[in-house]
């Protein structure tokens, strides 16, 4: 193992001997920055839910893109960019040893003409970044195998389902984040096989159970007690989940009995020799985050599914790959890509963006099924590989330098301020946010509203509590977001029910929105009450219920024999215990297990080890 100080951060961090190993496989040099500032680096180059109104260079005709009109990128139409009307070769240029790679990359970006959104294998599917295997979604980002879904991120495999995060084999879900193997299931969260169920956390096998947490296959709970089949339908018609205000109270109900259970370390399901959380059928995996379906040998991995081994350093990395590194929306039947992003199938794919199919790149931009190439520029195979060494020597002896001072060379991703994307326009902002000025002192761009044409015709005070009295004009409604109601308000309080500072939202809210047909469809058929913030908004009050991309190292809160595990060690905690229900293998002493998990120290809720939460859930 070697210590290293990270040259973006300055705080230490470690590569282990596994690691060197992989750098060596794929010929790279290890990295100079530590993970969670590569994670961060990568991340603002990912822009998944920012929308714009523009034109197709191409046709002329009006698109909608992820690319701004200030972003300086020339956008085609998603069907034109792949069709053969037009030659990504000729924007190829002979590699200039008086320039930086970076520079000449930058130019490179700029002159290729890119799809306005990125998705392939879609129908029905426009408003949509980095989806595929997608048929009539709306609204949906960072998925592979969908239908019929909306206002959704992170799906996989599942249908009929909206407002949803992290969806995996799933079918009617709602407000449910990382949810997998479960049909009519909402308001949840990590929770797996479950149906007909609704405020659950924790949970597994539970059928027809509401408001409960750590249920092991049980049926007919409610706030985890047990009830006839005759009295769990009566209280479940007596909570009335059609009206807004009861879904309310019940979520802030709900959130205290969550707070008060005893948390499993980590939310690892099906899978061996992980370290990370929210890990499904993985394995020999190191601070690796949301994967399912087969992933192994692995770090440092962000929402990926496999199959997909021997990567290191993704966001959005799988289907059939391997060898990946520093890399975001890539695989997809792929090896050795590198150092890039949304580059679909194909080897030995290097510092390129949006390219699919190919062999053999270096420094390319939007190019398919081509081979040897560098910039763009076609070369014969001696051609390409009596260049790229030297190339590679060049990125050393000249390297690129940043507004911040940051030297970038060979084996570093590319720099943050040639991102086409602001920081609020990516995910950086969602994993990492920032206000406007902060992300301008830490040398990233921000992009402010553009202006909006739209004249609010329903206040939010005026939205029907039930959806029973909601009328089929509220079709044609332009709603008020309850953010923009909140951010007129000359206060700095915190409005807890709605997760938005008064007087400022930094969430991308819209100001308003509409009800679309399949939404009103799907509320009026599952008995659930209009929402009251935008899309946007919504989005952020599920991801802030997710566990930071971040691990501490950390021992088990179990206090002994039939105690009471209590953390009343900081002021926040004070109150909140837990009394365990059978006797533990350490009896009355405290558990000594050590583990790392996404909870950090001063968090509030109980922490357990697996052997101590298994001990009392099973």
């Amino acid at each position: 193992m070697e210590t290293r100080k990270c040259k973006n951060c300055q705080s230490d961090f470690n590569i282990e001997p596994e690691d060197f190993k992989f750098y060596e496989k794929i010929k790279v040099p290890p990295p100079t920055w530590c993970p969670e500032c590569r994670m961060k680096r990568r991340m603002t180059w990912r822009n998944e839910r920012s929308l714009y109104k523009s034109k197709c260079a191409f046709s002329g005709k009006d698109i909608i893109t992820g690319f701004s009109s200030d972003s300086g990128m020339v956008v085609y139409n998603r069907d034109i960019w792949w069709s053969d009307d037009w030659d990504p070769s000729s924007h190829g240029v002979a590699y200039d040893f008086t320039k930086s790679f970076f520079q000449q990359f930058n130019e490179l970006m700029h002159r290729s003409p890119q799809p306005a959104v990125f998705n392939g294998r879609t129908v029905n599917t426009d408003y949509a970044q980095h989806v595929g295997n997608f048929k009539n979604g709306y609204l949906i980002s960072a998925s592979w195998g969908g239908e019929n879904i909306s206002y959704a991120s992170q799906i996989h495999s599942s249908k009929d389902s909206m407002d949803v995060v992290m969806l995996v084999n799933s079918e009617l879900a709602y407000e449910c984040i990382f949810v997998s193997n479960s049909y009519k299931t909402f308001f949840s969260q990590d929770s797996d096989n479950c149906v007909d169920s609704q405020f659950l956390f924790e949970c597994r096998g539970a059928s027809n159970c509401f408001g409960s947490v750590n249920l092991r296959n049980k049926k007919y709970y409610i706030f985890n007690e047990p009830h006839t089949k005759e009295e769990y339908l009566k209280r479940i018609e007596e909570f009335d989940l059609g009206s807004y205000s009861n879904i309310e109270a019940m979520k802030k109900k709900f959130a205290d009995i969550k707070l008060k259970a005893i948390r499993r370390y980590a939310n690892i399901v099906n899978s061996q020799n992980v370290s990370g959380n929210n890990v499904m059928n993985t394995a020999n995996c190191k601070e690796c985050f949301e994967t399912s379906n087969d992933i192994r040998d692995s770090a440092y991995i962000q929402n990926a599914i496999g199959p997909m081994k021997d990567s290191f350093d993704g966001y959005g990395l799988g289907a059939s790959a391997e060898l990946l590194y520093e890399a975001f929306d890539t695989g997809a039947q792929g090896a050795r890509l590198c150092f890039g992003g949304i580059i679909w199938g194909g080897f030995d794919v290097y510092y390129s963006y949006n390219c699919h199919g190919s062999n053999n790149l270096f420094g390319c931009v939007g190019l398919r099924n081509k081979s040897y190439c560098i910039l763009n520029k076609q070369y014969t195979k001696e051609e390409y590989e009596a260049l790229l060494p030297r190339i590679i020597k060049h990125m050393n002896d000249m390297p690129y330098i940043d507004k911040k001072g940051r030297v970038y060379r060979y084996g570093e991703f590319f720099p943050p301020e040639l991102s086409p994307f602001s920081y609020n326009e990516t995910i950086a902002q969602e994993y990492f946010p920032l206000t406007k000025e902060e992300a301008i002192k830490q040398g990233y761009s921000w992009k402010d509203p553009e202006p909006r044409n739209y004249q609010i015709t329903l206040k939010n005070k005026d939205i029907p509590d039930h959806i029973k009295d909601v009328p089929d004009s509220i079709l044609n409604e332009i709603i008020e977001c309850a953010h923009n109601v909140e951010s007129n308000v000359e206060s700095s309080t915190f409005n807890n029910t709605l997760g938005c500072p008064t007087t400022k939202c930094n969430e991308q809210c819209t100001q308003a929105f509409r009800i679309i047909p399949s939404e009103l469809d799907f509320l009026r058929k599952q008995n659930l009450p209009l929402p009251r913030l935008c899309p946007n908004c919504r989005h952020y009050q599920r991801i802030k219920q997710r566990n930071p991309l971040k691990l501490w190292h950390r021992t088990c809160m179990c206090q002994g024999e039939f105690g009471i595990s209590e953390s009343a060690r900081l002021p926040a905690r004070q109150g909140i215990k837990y009394e365990n229900t059978v006797e533990h293998d350490h009896r009355d002493q405290p558990c000594s297990n050590e583990f790392e998990t996404s909870y950090a120290p001063e968090r509030r809720e109980i922490v357990y080890c697996e052997g101590c939460y298994l001990r009392e859930v099973v």
